[in-house]
This record gives structure tokens, sequence and C-alpha cells, in this order.
């Protein structure tokens, strides 16, 4: 029997070692998904009929802020979970928090930067940014929502780590 060069077992170790490496970049890249990436959009059909919304796009410019929107400058800062609760993607640079603490309200949160998707404790943060422009929506018996104000005292919690 004839013997394998020294070469062709060098070559044999080095694709080896490739495909090693290779596994661990799939393996990184699709095998490690963050949570967030299995959070399916939120859709929400609003009870007021305004032509524009947060999200929409007029002349290749975003809209970021609607009526019922209100806007708070956070610096950079965190804002964060009021209650128990879950974030879910919405419209572009837009997520949505629900809680079953609040069956029947939803916040809508437009302008975060790193968002936390999936369950969030009371406390945790959701997401940072510079400015938010935050909505409340409530649940009408047609299933439908609709902007109502939000409660100061709501907003202070968000603002505030717990």
């Amino acid at each position: 029997m004839k013997e394998k060069p020294m070469w062709d077992m060098v070559l044999n170790v080095l694709k080896d070692e490739r495909a090693i490496a290779f596994s661990i970049v799939l393996l990184t890249a699709f095998g490690c998904t963050p949570a967030s990436m299995t959070e399916s959009p939120r859709d929400i059909q609003l009870s007021q009929k305004w032509e524009l919304q947060p999200g929409d796009v007029v002349a290749g410019r975003q809209v970021l802020g609607g009526l019922g929107d209100i806007s708070l400058a956070l610096n950079g800062d965190a804002i964060y979970a009021p209650f128990d609760g879950r974030v879910q993607p919405y419209k572009p640079n837009c997520v949505i928090f629900s809680s079953e603490e609040m069956p029947v309200y939803l916040f809508r949160l437009c302008g975060l930067n790193q968002q936390h998707f999936g369950f969030r404790r009371a406390g945790q943060a959701l997401g940072t940014g510079d400015e938010l422009r935050l909505a409340l929506l409530t649940k009408q018996p047609d299933g439908r929502w609709a902007i109502v104000e939000p409660s100061k005292k709501i907003i202070e919690k968000m603002l505030q780590p717990s």
C-alpha cells in the first residue's frame, strides 16, 4: 500500500480546519440568532383615519410622528417597561409594547435604537434613543385601536429604571 505524501496530509488538515472555521461562522451567524429576530411584527387597525402615520414615507422622507404622539427628549437614554410585557416590531423605527396588566392598552414607541424585542420585565429597558415619540392606544369594542392621552405617572415610570 502506497503511503500518502506529507503534503497531502497537510492539505487535508487545512481543509478540515477551514470546514470547522466555516461551520463556526455559520453557527455564529445563524445558529445564535438573538431573540429579537423571533418577534413577529404587530399589525394595528386604528379607528382614527389620519392620512399620515409614523413610519409612512412622503416624498422619500419618513414620517416620525403624528396626531396623538407625545415627543420626549431621551438624549440617548433608555425607556423602560412600565409593567411586565412584550415588545414587538411595528412600522419602521417603531415598536409596540403590550402588557397583560393593561390588556386594553398598547404603547406605540417610535424613535428607539437598540430595541429589545420579546418579553420584558417591569423596569427593563425597551431601547434607547435621542427622541421618543409615544402614543397610547386603547382597544375599541369593534377591535380597532384609538389613540388616547397617556398618564403622566406611566410616562414617568417609563423614564426611570425601577
